[in-house]
């Protein structure tokens, strides 16, 4: 289990690495790191027993990792290919909201390393979140198993062994898969993360942002897919297409894409992940009972085939998590540590307004007392902006088979500190569950670059069985809150009453002219022969035509004795 502060970790009273001596093998002197350690220190020909006398840069490299406070045990330094247990390297608890890397080749263990520390952090009683994209992880609720393999890496790194279990939740994105459903609405996911995953370009991703304000201005509530189309369909619509030129010239073209976008990614069964009831992500800042942090475990293995859209929201969560914690600055420990694992799926084809949103919640959710830890190959997957914010590096095995596997080794040697280790060499030759290390000191220091072997994960490596899962879900006290999907009025509920009452009042109208003009016809077409002798006389032409012919004598004659025009007599 992780130590937190034990007296024997301090330094001795002058500040300096105490002097490795001869005290049995593996032992150290007081003061040196590890001599105090929940892990213990080597015993007499034992299998973590160190040489008789380290190396001046391997004292140097342990007292970096002395910590006086609560710590997480990471592992046993590795020197001149030998695995010193009483070399602990490990990292100061408080540091963990200064964010860090995991990264390494595929198969070099980096999942049972994000199991090693998230169950540490849970014992120590800080919140951990996973994204669980191959269906592993969720082992961590359950003990591990013994085994002759986990007994040779405990008695090598001096880890006392022990099987536990972790209090988890499950969820699933828009219940699609095993998990209690997290669903977001379309107002709170924004333009800039929809944008991403519909493959916008930045025009359309400006015009959609547009699409949002005018939704929000006329009170139309985007809770899901529908709404949101029901508003481009609008918009694109004869009615609608007036409106377009009050929201900032947004073409009909561009509104079309979107459309399109939108109905491409409904037809691919998107649909349920955007709803309500919306997940409320305070949810993972709770602890168990007993004191521990919860660990919430996101299982993705059925979208695992849909990498932007898993990818885009779990930045969702954690931009959620950014705008509704208050600022804590530094703190004893995290209030949540987030692990977003395959983060080069979140960067690839970002637009330029997305980076800045990451970076900027990135840089700042650490002063809300948050911790992301991104996981991924090669640290040339995560912008440079956002690595600057990585203060821990966990980076096991690199292969270099290739030419750019070759370009990437040697950038990712740019990454560290200087050493006094051959990083080429070592990030190419150590084995699966064994990394080079650095994190931030007590003091927000860089600590030496350690090779490292690291501890056994004491939960399951693997997942537990389908029916334990199910029953650990619906177990949940969150279940029956998230569980079933609601439908209230919104945008598309809306705009549907509308569009039927202007389809109604112009049906009304249409109706009103048809039967105005039949009246119309059916008058003209009334036969003559009905009615008296006198109506018919009366109704003649021929009758008209001298009433015409009086009326315009007798006015003739009334205008000339009015105005003194008469016919003079001769």
């Amino acid at each position: 289990m992780p130590s937190t502060s034990d007296e024997g970790n301090r330094p001795n009273e002058s500040g300096a690495a105490a002097e490795v001596t001869r005290g049995g093998e593996g032992s150290v002197a007081e003061g040196s790191p590890g001599s105090g350690s929940e892990s213990g220190t080597g015993s007499e020909g034992g299998s973590g027993g160190g040489s008789a006398a380290l190396p001046p840069e391997a004292v140097k490299i342990a007292a970096g990792y002395a910590f006086t406070g609560p710590a997480l045990d990471l592992g046993a330094l590795l020197w001149d290919g030998q695995c010193l247990a009483d070399a602990q390297i490990r990292i100061p608890l408080p540091m963990l909201n200064r964010h860090g890397l995991v990264a390494g080749a595929t198969g070099t263990g980096k999942t049972k390393t994000l199991q090693l520390i998230a169950e540490q952090l849970a014992a120590q009683g800080v919140p951990v979140f996973l994204a669980d994209i191959k269906g592993d992880v969720s082992g961590i609720s359950a003990p591990g198993e013994e085994g002759a393999k986990v007994a040779e890496r405990a008695a090598d790194v001096g880890q006392q062994w022990a099987a536990t279990g972790f209090p988890s939740e499950f969820y699933a994105l828009g219940g699609i898969g095993t998990g209690i459903p997290v669903r977001a609405t379309i107002t709170s996911f924004g333009p800039v993360l929809l944008s991403k995953v519909l493959q916008l370009n930045q025009t359309q991703e400006q015009s959609l942002g547009l699409i949002f304000h005018y939704a929000d201005q006329k009170g139309l509530e985007l809770v899901d897919l529908k709404d949101l189309r029901a508003v481009v369909t609008f918009l694109t619509s004869d009615e609608g297409k007036p409106e377009l030129k009050g929201i900032g010239g947004l073409s009909t073209v561009t509104a079309g894409v979107i459309l399109r976008a939108l109905t491409t990614f409904e037809a691919q069964g998107m649909a349920d992940f955007f709803g309500e009831p919306e997940f409320d992500t305070s949810e993972f800042l709770r602890t168990a009972p007993d004191g521990r942090g919860l660990v919430s475990v996101l299982e993705l293995p059925s979208v695992q085939d849909k990498p932007q859209l898993f990818s885009t929201f779990l930045m969702w969560l954690l931009a959620d998590l950014y705008n509704d914690l208050p600022e804590v600055g530094d703190v004893d420990k995290p209030k949540l540590v987030f692990f977003f694992d395959e983060a080069h799926l979140l960067f690839n084809g970002a637009s330029k307004a997305f980076l800045e949103s990451i970076t900027q919640t990135v840089r700042l959710i650490r002063s809300k007392g948050v911790g992301v830890f991104f996981v991924t190959q090669t640290p040339k997957d995560v912008p440079a902006d956002v690595l600057a914010q990585l203060g821990n590096r966990v980076q096991h095995a690199l292969r270099a088979f290739t030419p750019e596997d070759q370009k990437a080794l040697k950038a990712t040697v740019r990454t560290f500190p200087d050493s006094p280790y051959d990083l080429e060499e070592i990030l190419t030759g150590i084995g699966t569950g064994e990394a080079v290390i650095t994190v931030l000191s007590e003091k927000g220091a860089p600590t030496p670059v350690a090779a490292t072997r690291l501890r056994a994960p004491e939960s399951l490596m693997g997942p537990v069985e389908a029916g334990a899962l199910e029953q650990a879900v619906r177990s949940s006290l969150l279940y029956s809150r998230y569980a079933d999907a609601v439908d209230r009025e919104s945008a598309y509920e809306k705009l549907t009453a509308q569009e039927a009452e202007t389809t109604a009042r112009k049906q009304a109208e249409a109706d009103a002219a048809a039967a105005e003009k039949e009246a119309r016809a059916a008058a003209r077409a009334k036969p003559q022969g009905d009615g008296s002798v006198v109506d018919q006389v009366v109704g003649s032409g021929m009758f008209k035509s001298l009433l015409r012919s009086m009326g315009t004598q007798i006015g003739r004659e009334i205008s000339r004795s009015v105005f003194g025009t008469a016919r003079r007599r001769r």
